[in-house]
Formats: C-alpha cells, structure tokens, sequence
C-alpha cells in the first residue's frame, strides 16, 4: 500500500488530510507541522496517523512513498527538493515556487530521479472545467476569441503573497489548460490598499499568439464572493460560474455574423441569439479527483494532469506579471528561454514540453 507523509496542517492542509485518509488507494502515514496544537487536533480527530514536528523524520522514513507540501510558499522548494532528493514522489501546493528558476529546478530534479512531481492546480480535476475543455477540444463554440475572469471575496489577506501569487494561479492553470498553450505577453496593475507593499487588488491582461486575449481580475476586497469566467468564441459562448451549485456551466447560443455587402462600402453585422444549453455534469470534489489521480500516477508511472511543467509555466507567468506590476503596468514579453517549455512556432493551440532529462 502507499504510504505518504504531509507537511502542513493549516487551512488547505485539513483538507488534504481528509481527502488522503478518505481515499483508499493510500495510507497517510505521518503529518508534520511546527504549530503542536495543529498536530493536537490532527491526532484527536485521526488517532492512527503519526505526527512530527520534524521535516526530516518524514523524508527520512524508508516506509513513506510520497510527500506532500502544504505550507507557505516561501517554504515550498527547500522542502520539496530535500524530498525529491531523498527518493520521494511530491505533491506540493500551488504555486509551485516563488520563482521560476526554482520552479525548473525542481522539474528537472524531479525527471532526474524517475519521481513523480505533481502541482496542486486542483480546478484541473473539477468536472465543469473538464466539460468546458471537451466543449473547446470539439470546437462547440468555434474558434476562440477571448477569456474575462473575475475571481474575487472578502479576504483572506496574506502576508507572504500579493493578491497575484494567491489566487491568479487557479485561473492562470484553468487558462493554459483550455487553451494548451502558453501566452506570449502579460500586462498588470493593481494596488495595495490595506497592507503596504501587499497588492490585494489586481487586474491582469494576458497575449497568446493564436489571437486570443484574457483578461483576469483578482482581489481580496470585494462585497460577496465570484469566481466568474466567460468564454466568448465565433459561435457560441460559455459562462462558466462555480458559485453557482445547480448550473455551473451554460452554453449561449449567441454571436455575431458579417453579412454580404449589398453594396460597394457597406458593412452589415447580425446578431444571432439563441438556445442556452446547460450541459449534464457529474458532482465530484475536485481535490478527492486530484488525490486520486496523485496516487495513480505514482502507481502506473503516468504523467499527471498537473505535473511540474504545468507548475513552472504557471509560476513563470505570475513572475511576468509581478514584474508589470511593479512597472506600473507595463507590457511584459515572457521569457520561455529555460528549455522546459516552448511555444510551436505557430502560437496555435498547442505547448510543446521538452524533454528534461
């Protein structure tokens, strides 16, 4: 049976620890964290699960499989490098890295010693972004024109990370995902209103070379809670709303059609409105997928979903964006220099990982 071992007892790490206890293809061995009353309710409500206050008990125990990370970011490549170094499979928690050197270094360390190193971009494993993949892959709203996001609730404010590094990478994994490519410019601005130095406020436009546009907004000051996208194509558009619990998907039947000219000079447009369809969708916790999934990786040697690449491409474009940030909102072209990841020549729909080894 596999064993695994987790770091991190805090908000999302609960959530980890129930969703690995819960999985039966695994057995979660031991939790570490720094904080004893954390370790004191993980022991109460799980009373077979060992705990440790020490990192190194966990890497260093023959008997666990896999790590995974669940701490802050700042933490997250010392930690998953010392378990990549010591023969185990990691689960580490989004974002990857601070940076994207590190974010390579760890995919490369990861391809180096055969382990499996997957990211936790956990919307990837949510079935209204799957059925919204398979409605693009079939061209169900024809060619894609743009992407409007917003992604926004009162709190919680960080102290680590901006607004950026907190919450753009759910749709930053979610974008690349749909579109199987990478983008080739992004442009940011926002601002710190509560804590100084701490933007809590963002608005990001992201360029992809097959013509697409997305624009993405952020924030930790708004009245209500949205994680609202439209997907806007030549023939149909897609709302995409996951507070929504009964319809979180729905397919519009609308567009827009340049007719034949009657004349010399004359542009006429039609405006097409039609059905709305809300596609059957199975109910499954996103993170219960992502776990599984995890497990079976390890098992059969598979890729998973949300590997280490996908994790460097994510962390690179919130680099980007930070840097335009702190710019004043400049227009940023993104560096794919580092080997791991390249664009196709034609920018069209496709990203095109290199081998690390």
């Amino acid at each position: 049976m596999l064993k695994v071992g987790l770091v991190g007892a805090g908000y999302w790490g609960k959530n980890l620890i129930r969703n690995f206890v819960e999985y039966d293809g695994c057995v979660l061995k031991s939790v570490c964290d720094v904080d004893e009353k954390k370790l004191s309710k993980v022991k109460k409500r799980y009373p077979g699960i060992q705990t440790t206050r020490y990192y190194l008990k966990l890497v260093r125990d023959k008997e666990i499989d896999a790590i995974v990370i669940a701490t802050n970011v700042g933490t997250h490549f010392e930690l998953a490098k010392l378990a990549l170094e010591n023969g185990k499979h990691v689960f580490i928690e989004k974002p990857m890295a601070r940076t994207s050197e590190k974010a390579a270094a760890l995919v490369r360390l990861a391809n180096k010693n055969k382990l499996v190193l997957s990211v936790g971009h956990t919307f990837l494993y949510s079935p209204p972004v799957l059925k919204i993949k398979d409605i693009i892959q079939k061209n169900g709203i024809g060619k894609l024109y743009y992407i409007s996001s917003s992604r926004v609730n009162l709190g919680i404010h960080r102290s680590d990370v901006s607004v950026v590094y907190d919450l753009a990478p759910h749709d930053f994994s979610i974008l690349f995902f749909w579109l199987d490519e990478v983008p080739t410019m992004v442009s940011c601005v926002g601002y710190d209103y509560i804590q100084r130095g701490i933007p809590d406020v963002a608005f990001i436009n992201l360029a992809f070379a097959s013509g697409v546009l997305a624009h993405i907004e952020v924030s930790w000051l708004a009245p209500s809670k949205l994680r609202r996208t439209t997907i806007v194509g030549e023939k149909k558009m897609i709302l995409y709303d996951d507070t929504n619990a009964q319809e979180k998907v729905r397919v519009f039947d609308k567009g827009v059609e340049v007719l034949n000219p009657e004349s010399f000079g004359e542009y006429q447009l039609s405006y097409r409105v039609g059905d709305i369809v809300i596609p059957r969708i199975e109910h499954t916790e996103p993170l219960a997928n992502e776990v599984r999934h995890f497990c079976e990786c390890i098992k059969t040697g598979k890729r998973p979903r949300s590997d280490g690449l996908d994790g460097f491409v994510v962390v690179n474009v919130l680099q980007a964006a930070e840097r335009s940030l702190r710019n004043g909102g400049r227009m940023e072209t993104i560096n794919w220099g580092s080997g791991l990841v390249k664009p196709n020549g034609n920018g069209r729909k496709k990203m095109k990982k290199v081998k690390t080894g």
